[in-house]
């Protein structure tokens, strides 16, 4: 049996990693940060069946370095998963500080510390879409990098980190480097979940306005679960490769709400309004990714349409507002 540690396990794909790693028949270790505020959403349904039997939990953080020292000493991992984040792209503008540290020093130690403890682990850096910034879509592993935010900049220094650490040590470690994933597990201050929160509240006469940003943005949306299926690909593939991971497909915030209304019966018209409290200082314009090389080495390509994503959601959310 295969041993896997995961930080960030409390998030979206935290948690779909986790489900499919138990389905593989690994036993799973994740960290989990005290103040996580999703923890019971996105995992306790597998507690019955593998809480302490094959799913284990740990108190932690990735910038203590002791903490992760001892966690590494008692998981002794084959694969890390390293998802913990400060992952708002908004946000890490007023937090500079600590989203650096806890995406780009918080790499360094888990790297560092699991590839002391075994030379032979198998190391996951979550990278992103947004490194890429201004360059020209669609983007691919060759695309040049052009940050536009504290958290691209701090993914980025975190990226290239995991690359010097896999061609000095001849470890390895990859970077998968994910477009927007989305799932009814993503957290609301996203804008793919405030869009379908916002069109069912609206729809349930709970809401009469919606707020958001730029609506001109284009963004290339899959569905979480995939992802976390090359994430592991990724990790068993036979060499140590860093991987783009899209549908290929473009759409604008516009385009997701329009869909979304259209499917409670709803002209987004009506009810969408654009506010410069939710607009970035330096908005990236367009991400489309081009996973041809995830095609062609892992067998890996999205499956799910933003129009089959967006039904996924809403189904869920309109399920919650019947409990």
């Amino acid at each position: 049996m295969k041993t896997a540690l995961i930080t960030g396990i409390t998030g979206q794909d935290g948690s779909y990693l986790s489900e499919l790693l138990l389905n593989r028949d690994y036993e799973v270790h994740g960290i989990v940060r005290k103040s996580s505020g999703v923890f019971a959403q996105n995992l306790t349904h597998l507690f019955d069946k593998y809480l302490d039997k094959q799913l284990f939990l740990y108190y932690g953080d990735v910038l203590d370095p002791i903490c992760i020292l001892n966690i590494l000493r008692e998981v002794k991992p084959d694969e890390v998963y390293n998802l913990a984040a400060q992952s708002h792209v908004k946000v890490s503008s007023n937090i500079p500080i600590y989203t650096d540290s806890a995406i780009n020093a918080g790499a360094q130690i888990l790297t560092e510390f699991a590839w002391q403890q075994n030379s032979d682990v198998k190391i996951y850096q979550a990278s992103t879409s947004e490194m890429f910034g201004k360059s020209p879509a669609p983007q691919n592993e060759r695309t040049c990098f052009q940050p536009q935010s504290n958290y691209a900049v701090s993914k980025l220094a975190a990226y290239w980190h995991a690359v010097n650490f896999r061609e000095v040590h001849n470890a390895f470690v990859v970077n998968g480097i994910l477009f927007n994933h989305e799932s009814p597990r993503r957290h609301e201050s996203f804008v793919t979940k405030k869009i379908i929160k916002g069109a069912v509240a609206i729809k349930k006469r709970k809401e009469n306005v919606l707020e958001l940003g730029n609506l001109d943005t284009i963004r290339d949306w899959g569905y979480a679960p995939e992802y976390v299926e090359a994430m592991w690909k990724m990790l068993n593939h036979d060499m140590p490769e860093d991987f783009v991971i899209a549908t290929g497909v473009g759409n604008t915030v516009r385009e997701f709400c329009k869909l979304t209304f259209s499917k409670l019966d709803l002209n987004y018209e009506n009810y969408v309004i654009q506010s410069n409290k939710f607009k970035r200082e330096s908005d990236v314009e367009i991400l489309v990714g081009n996973a041809s090389k995830a095609a062609s080495v892992l067998n890996w390509r999205a499956q799910t349409t933003v129009d089959q994503l967006i039904e996924i959601m809403l189904d869920a959310e309109q399920k919650q507002h019947l409990n």
